[in-house]
C-alpha cells in the first residue's frame, strides 16, 4: 500500500523565514507594520491578498510531488470548502482536504457540494470532518451542541452523506440530528464517489467511529512507542466491524542539511514562539511549531527521512506534514525529502 504525503496549507495565517510572527502574507492589514524597511515601498499595494499567498503554495506542493493539500479550518481564516475551489483549477494532481465541522449544516446539502466538486475537480476532493471542542466556540458560531453529540453527530452525518451519494433515490434515514426519506442523486450527480474521509482524535469513541466510518484516521504527533498501541487498538476494533483503514500522523518538520543548522532553527523559533514544550528521545519536539501540529521533528534531512520511514514501517500511510513558512518550506520538503521518503517507502512495501 502506497504512502501518501500531504502538504498543509493555513488559511489563517503563515510566517515568514526567520520571523515566527503570523502574519497575512500577500495581504496588508489595518494595523499590519510595513514588510519592508523605512524608505522601501510595497509594490503590491490593495492588489493582491492573502488567497494569492495559499494559491502559492498549492503550486507549491502540486510541483514537488505532494499527493494532497489539507486546508485548515480556523475561526477566523476563510472558508476550507471555499478555497479548495479556487485552488482546484490551479493545481493538476493533489488531493485537496478541506477540514470542516459537521455543524455546518445538512448532510445532503454537503454531499450534494462534495458531487459537484468532484465533478469539476476530477475527483481529488477530501474531507476531514471534526468538531470544535471548546464549547464557547461553539456558541459563538451558532452551534448548541452538546460536547456528548459531536462525534455521533459526525457519525450521523457521514452515514447520511454516504447514503444520498450512494443509493439514488432510495435512502430513507431518520436519526437523531438528521433525516432523509427518498434521498439521493441522479443524472449527472448520479454514480460519483463519495469523498476520502479523514477523521481524527485519541479517544476510545473517536477511535470506534473512525474504525466504522474514516477511510484515514489522524493521529496527532507523538513518539512512535506511545503511538503504537493506539494502531494496534484501531486495527482490532476496524476488524471486529470488518473494516479495514488507513493510518496518518499530523506534524510538523524542520529539515535541514546538517542537524546542527535544524537545531538552530528550531531555537530561534523556540525563542521567537516563546515555546515551553519538551523533547522526545526521537527528536520530535513536543509543542513546537506555528500550525495546529502538536510537535515538530527536527533534524537533518536524512535523519528526518529515516524517523518518517519508521512510521511508515509502523504502519502509517498518510503523512499530514508542515512547517512555516509554509511556501518556502514546501519546496525544501518537496524537493529535499519527498524523493528519498518515496524510494525508502516503496523498498520496505
Amino acid at each position: 500500500m502506497s504512502v501518501e504525503f500531504i502538504w498543509h496549507l493555513p488559511n489563517h495565517r503563515d510566517a515568514r523565514y526567520a520571523d515566527a510572527t503570523e502574519r497575512k502574507r500577500g495581504e496588508r492589514l489595518a494595523g499590519d507594520p510595513a514588510p519592508f524597511t523605512a524608505g522601501v515601498s510595497d509594490p503590491r499595494g490593495t492588489r493582491f491578498n492573502y488567497l494569492d499567498y495559499l494559491h502559492q503554495i498549492a503550486r507549491a506542493a502540486d510541483l514537488t510531488g505532494f499527493d494532497g493539500i489539507r486546508i485548515g479550518n480556523h475561526p477566523d481564516g476563510d472558508e476550507p470548502w471555499i478555497v479548495a475551489g479556487y485552488l482546484a483549477p490551479a493545481t493538476r494532481r493533489v488531493r485537496l482536504i478541506a477540514e470542516f465541522d459537521a455543524a455546518r449544516g445538512s448532510a445532503v446539502y454537503a454531499a450534494k457540494n462534495a458531487i459537484s466538486f468532484q465533478r469539476f475537480s476530477g475527483n481529488r476532493f477530501a474531507w476531514q470532518i471534526g468538531s470544535t471542542a471548546d464549547a464557547g466556540q461553539r456558541r459563538r458560531q451558532g452551534d448548541p451542541a452538546g460536547d456528548a453529540d459531536l462525534l455521533p453527530r459526525i457519525d450521523e452525518f457521514l452515514t447520511v452523506a454516504r447514503g444520498v451519494i450512494g443509493q439514488p433515490g432510495g435512502f430513507d434515514f431518520k436519526g437523531r440530528f438528521f433525516e432523509v426519506r427518498g434521498g439521493g442523486f441522479s443524472g449527472p450527480l448520479g454514480g460519483h464517489p463519495v469523498p476520502r474521509v479523514y477523521l481524527s482524535g485519541a479517544s476510545a469513541e473517536a477511535l470506534q467511529l473512525s474504525a466504522a466510518q474514516a477511510d484515514v484516521h489522524l493521529f496527532d504527533a507523538q513518539p512512535l512507542a506511545d503511538l503504537l498501541p493506539l494502531l494496534d487498538e484501531l486495527r482490532g476494533i476496524a476488524r471486529t466491524l470488518q473494516r479495514e483503514l488507513q493510518f496518518g500522523l499530523r506534524l510538523d518538520v524542520l529539515a535541514r542539511e546538517s542537524r546542527e543548522e535544524a537545531e538552530r532553527d528550531a531555537r530561534r523559533l523556540a525563542e521567537q514562539t516563546g515555546w515551553h514544550g519538551s523533547f522526545s528521545e526521537d527528536d520530535l519536539w513536543l509543542g513546537l511549531g506555528n500550525g495546529d501540529a502538536r510537535a515538530t521533528l527536527v533534524g537533518s534531512y536524512d535523519e528526518v527521512i529515516e524517523r518518517l520511514a519508521a512510521y511508515a514501517d509502523a504502519g502509517i500511510h498518510s503523512f499530514l506534514l508542515g512547517a512555516a513558512p509554509h511556501l518556502e518550506e514546501a519546496y525544501r520538503v518537496g524537493e529535499n525529502l519527498l524523493p528519498k521518503l518515496r524510494a525508502r517507502t516503496r523498498r520496505a512495501a
